[in-house]
């Protein structure tokens, strides 16, 4: 591995060539710099070299860290919320990308209306069928976007999923493909808060291939930082 800013130039050409193959754009594809367990200067290293997300994915991690990091960059949380660290996650994070239920998504929206703040929100949604991860039913997706279009402080901008750690691509792929038919399907109906662009899905083992199937956000950490 290289430095931090060598990885990250790799990084976003596969990126753009990725994009190109795809038929889109490489301005089109949003890169989150997954920041897990790597310190606030590393991540401020990244932030140096062009770094303009970072997703973090533990709530007491990130009170300790964040603090630390530069102003001016996104911060998504992408990791599993409970409901009890709610509170935390509205101060912290400009985007919770892991809502799967609406007891939480009732919980953000409470915590947010306490601040006069409006949370943009992604639909996690568990497309492999692994008890292991978390994530919403892909049946239940679009009933779950319907419910939280309802509550005023949240704002649902999408779906983020994580694929299956399979060495056949076409395995990794079917999960890609299933969220971008949700994905799809969601911007037909008629929503009143919510504003469906952005499709989270792709990670440093994956992430070529899930901008082919439709991406428009990766999230990429080893690949960047080194392992972890």
């Amino acid at each position: 591995m290289g430095s931090i800013k060598e990885n990250l130039s790799i990084i976003n050409d596969r990126i753009a060539n990725a994009a190109v193959k795809a038929g889109k754009s490489p301005k089109d594809i949003t890169l989150i710099a997954v920041t897990k367990t790597f310190s606030a200067a590393q991540v401020n290293a990244a932030v140096d070299a062009g770094v303009a997300h970072i997703g973090e994915n533990r709530i007491q991690e990130a009170r300790q860290k964040l603090p630390d990091v530069k102003e001016g960059v996104t911060r998504h949380l992408i990791g599993n919320l409970q409901r009890n660290k709610v509170k935390y996650a509205v101060k912290l994070f400009d985007m919770i990308q892991s809502v799967d239920n609406i007891a939480l998504a009732e919980e953000i929206d409470a915590r947010c209306a306490k601040m006069s703040l409006k949370m943009p929100v992604l639909i996690e949604v568990n497309t492999s069928g692994e008890t292991s991860k978390i994530g919403c039913h892909p049946r239940e997706a679009l009933t779950l976007l319907k419910a939280i279009d309802r509550l005023p402080n949240l704002s649902a901008r999408g779906f983020m999923t994580i694929a299956i750690y399979s060495a056949e691509d076409e395995q990794v792929r079917d999960c890609f493909k299933r969220l971008k038919e949700i994905y799809d399907e969601a911007q037909t109906l008629k929503l009143e808060n919510a504003n469906i662009g952005t499709l989270s899905m792709g990670m440093s083992s994956d992430f070529e291939s899930a901008i082919e199937e439709g991406a428009n956000m990766v999230r990429i950490g080893s690949a960047i930082f080194g392992s972890r």
